[in-house]
């Protein structure tokens, strides 16, 4: 069944995989989630991500990232602009997810950036999702 809202979809795959122990997740590919994986790769949520060219729109297969003691980096995945409701922010705007210790993940028209990266380059757009 097809999926009206593909960011959501991958949100809610990683937040199962997590749920579930799994060290590797597939999800849909899309231009803005492998824009989403290239940021968590690049902040250290995860360890690393691949594509798979073997369906007919491919597909992103995340390696999940766990601590020393089992627990997963990724504590919380939580979904903000929606196809419903669409979010922009202005790089004044921009939340501090819990004071600096999460990400929120921003579509600009530089490409998906973290926020600290919106930050450097002086640029808004719409918020996806936070991280912590």
């Amino acid at each position: 069944m097809p999926t009206s809202d593909p960011i959501a979809d991958m949100l809610t795959r990683i937040r199962n995989a997590i749920r579930a122990r799994k060290p590797r997740v597939r999800v849909k590919r899309s231009k803005v989630c492998l824009g989403i994986a290239r940021v968590l790769q690049e902040e250290g949520y995860i360890e690393d991500f691949v594509t798979i060219d073997d369906t007919g729109q491919g597909e992103i297969e995340i390696g999940l990232k766990y601590g020393e003691g089992g627990e997963p980096v990724i504590q919380n995945l939580q979904r903000v602009s929606r196809p419903g409701r669409r979010i922009c922010c202005g790089v004044d705007r921009l939340p501090r997810v819990m004071d600096g210790l999460g990400i929120a993940i921003v579509s600009t028209n530089l490409g998906v950036l973290s926020d600290r990266q919106c930050r450097g380059r002086k640029a808004g757009g719409e918020l996806l999702c936070k991280v912590w």
